[in-house]
C-alpha cells in the first residue's frame, strides 16, 4: 500500500504533464464587437431609428390606418386614379379625385368632364384645365359656402339657368378659356368676374346683367365678339376689359350720363378697348365723365 504522501505527489505530477499543455495550446480568445453596436450603427445610417419609429407609430389611426400616407397620397394623386370620370352616379369621393385641403378642392388638369359631387363646406374650387362641358343647376345646389370658383380652360357651352343663383357669398367667378355663347345669371356679391376669350356676342348679355351688381369691381370680357359695351354698367367697376372684341358703337350713356354733364366715374381706374373696329375719338363725349381715357385706336 501506497502512502497518502505519495499517492499526493503522484496525483499532481499527472496533472501537470497532462493538463498544462492542454492550456497552453489553446487559442488566445478574441475580443468580438457586441451584437447591438453593430445593430444600432446600421439603424442609424440605413434605416428608421428607434426615435423615428416612435414618430411614426403616432400616425397610425385606431383602425390600422396610416394618416401620413394617407395624406400623401392625396397631395401626389394615384396614376390610376386620375383617368376616373367624376360623375352624380358614382360613389368615388371627391376628395380620392382631387385635393381637399381646408375647404378647398383643387381638381385641376385630371381630365374630368362634369363638376364633382363637393363637400358641403367648400369655399374655393379650382377645377381648371378639363374637360367640362356644361353646368346644371344641381351642381351647386347644396353648396352655399362658395367664395370663389375657377372653371378656366374647359370647354363649357352650357350653364344652366339658375346655377349659381344660391351661391350668394360667391366673390370671385372665372369662366375664362370656355365656349360660352351667352352669360349665366351671375349672384349679386361678385367683386371679380372673368369671362375673357369665350365666343359671347353683345346678344348674349341680358341689359340689365351687371346693373344690380353693387359689388363687382373688376369685369374682364376681353377676346370675345361683342359688337357693343355692355350697358348699366355698376358705380362699382374699377377695370374693365373689353379688347380684341367686335365693338363699332358707344353712346354718350355707354359710360356716362348724358343728362348729367358733373357726374364723374370716381372708382372707374381702366378701361381697356384696344383691337376693337370702332374709332374712339369720334366719341369723345362718351367719355367725359372718366378720369382716364380708355386704351384703344383714337387715330
Amino acid at each position: 500500500m501506497l502512502s497518502r504522501a505519495r499517492m499526493k505527489t503522484l496525483q499532481t505530477t499527472f496533472f501537470l504533464f497532462v493538463f498544462v499543455p492542454l492550456v497552453n495550446a489553446a487559442p488566445p480568445v478574441q475580443q468580438e464587437p457586441l451584437p447591438f453596436y453593430e445593430y444600432d450603427t446600421d439603424v442609424t445610417m440605413g434605416s428608421l431609428s428607434q426615435q423615428d419609429y416612435e414618430i411614426q407609430s403616432k400616425d397610425i389611426r385606431k383602425d390600422g390606418t396610416n394618416t401620413s400616407l394617407d395624406i400623401f397620397l392625396r397631395l401626389q394623386g394615384d396614376d390610376s386614379e386620375t383617368n376616373v370620370q367624376p360623375t352624380k352616379d358614382t360613389n368615388l369621393p371627391t376628395c380620392l379625385l382631387c385635393v381637399c385641403l381646408s375647404g378647398s378642392v383643387y381638381c385641376e388638369e385630371i381630365d374630368i368632364e362634369a363638376v364633382p359631387p363637393l363637400p358641403k363646406e367648400t369655399a374655393y374650387l379650382y377645377a381648371r384645365f378639363n374637360k367640362i362641358k356644361r353646368i346644371a343647376a344641381s351642381d351647386f345646389a347644396d353648396i352655399t359656402t362658395l367664395r370663389r370658383i375657377d372653371f378656366s380652360g374647359n370647354r363649357i357651352e352650357e350653364i344652366e339657368d339658375g346655377a349659381f343663383s344660391k351661391l350668394l357669398l360667391l366673390e370671385e367667378l372665372s369662366l375664362a378659356e370656355n365656349r360660352l355663347l351667352k352669360l349665366p345669371v351671375l349672384p349679386p356679391k361678385l367683386t371679380t368676374f372673368n369671362a375673357n376669350q369665350n365666343r359671347i356676342k353683345s346678344r348674349g348679355i341680358k341689359a340689365n346683367a351687371f346693373k344690380k351688381l353693387t359689388n363687382l369691381a373688376y369685369l374682364y370680357l376681353g377676346h370675345n365678339a361683342l359688337e357693343s359695351v355692355p350697358l348699366n354698367l355698376p358705380e362699382s367697376l374699377r377695370i374693365l376689359h373689353l379688347q380684341y372684341n367686335n365693338i363699332t358703337t358707344i353712346t354718350d350713356d355707354t359710360f356716362c350720363k348724358s343728362n348729367n354733364t358733373r357726374y364723374i366715374r370716381t372708382l372707374m381706374d381702366e378701361i381697356r378697348m384696344e383691337g376693337n373696329p370702332i374709332l374712339l375719338a369720334k366719341h369723345v363725349n362718351a367719355f367725359s365723365c372718366l378720369r382716364t381715357l380708355p386704351v384703344g385706336t383714337y387715330y
